[in-house]
């Protein structure tokens, strides 16, 4: 089948992640994802005119991020949503661009960015500078081909964290706190409906991003060992 010669290294990539679901090698990049989703909360806050007062990450795969002004459905919003498009756009990237290490790169810096501007407990300042640290090193010093597998762990991650986490969080525990909770609580409605709401869009980002994103060949060669321009 062409879509299987075309595509079996993803395909084994995704059988990997799943296998590997439970395992802890997987919880930094959960952790990761999570950092997208509290770096979700933090954009919105300031790209709606509202500023950060904290952001942490707790090891039980949770965080918060504590905002103050700006658009609070936005901001409330933003965490799933955000984290999937995050993670969308560095999977884009390494499937469809050469800025593999532009993007490894700015990963990292976003991460110490927001390490030196907002957090201050030490799992959440240790985790988050380690990771940055060790993708600046990848950017820097490791071929093109291994930026490229990174940004695809990522995105793959992303796709298929966050719709579980809507689920898990707003729908098969609607009754406890969650993003879809707090809205329910300030503007109406279910936590379900913000809840559902938010996965359809999920599924429905996922869906386009694959069908767009892997119109051409998506195997990595070891031609890609050599830099781009």
């Amino acid at each position: 089948m062409p879509f299987l010669r075309d595509h079996w290294q993803l395909l084994a990539l995704l059988a990997l992640i799943f296998a590997c679901w439970s395992l802890p090698v997987i919880w930094p990049l959960k952790m990761l994802v999570v950092f997208l989703h509290e770096s979700s909360h933090a954009l919105a806050a300031l790209i709606t005119g509202g500023r950060v007062e904290g952001m942490t990450l707790h090891y039980l795969e949770g965080g918060t991020t504590t905002t103050r002004g700006g658009w609070f459905f936005g901001i409330a919003s933003a965490g799933y949503i955000g984290s999937l498009a995050l993670g969308v756009l560095l999977f884009v990237i390494a499937v469809r661009t050469h800025w593999d290490r532009v993007a490894v790169m700015a990963l990292g810096v976003l991460m110490l960015i927001a390490a030196a501007l907002y957090m201050r407990e030490m799992f959440a300042l240790g985790f988050t500078i380690a990771v940055a640290v060790v993708l600046l090193v990848i950017a820097k010093f490791l071929p093109v081909i291994v930026n490229d597998l990174v940004l695809r762990v990522i995105g793959l991650t992303s796709m298929i964290y966050v719709p579980y986490d809507i689920f898990d969080d707003t729908l098969r525990r609607a009754g406890g706190m969650s993003d879809a909770r707090i809205i329910a609580m300030e503007f109406g409605g279910p936590t379900v409906f913000w809840g559902g709401l938010w996965l359809l869009i999920a599924l429905g980002v996922i869906f386009a991003t694959l069908r767009w994103g892997l119109t051409g060949p998506s195997n990595l060669s070891w031609r890609q060992l050599q830099p781009h321009g």
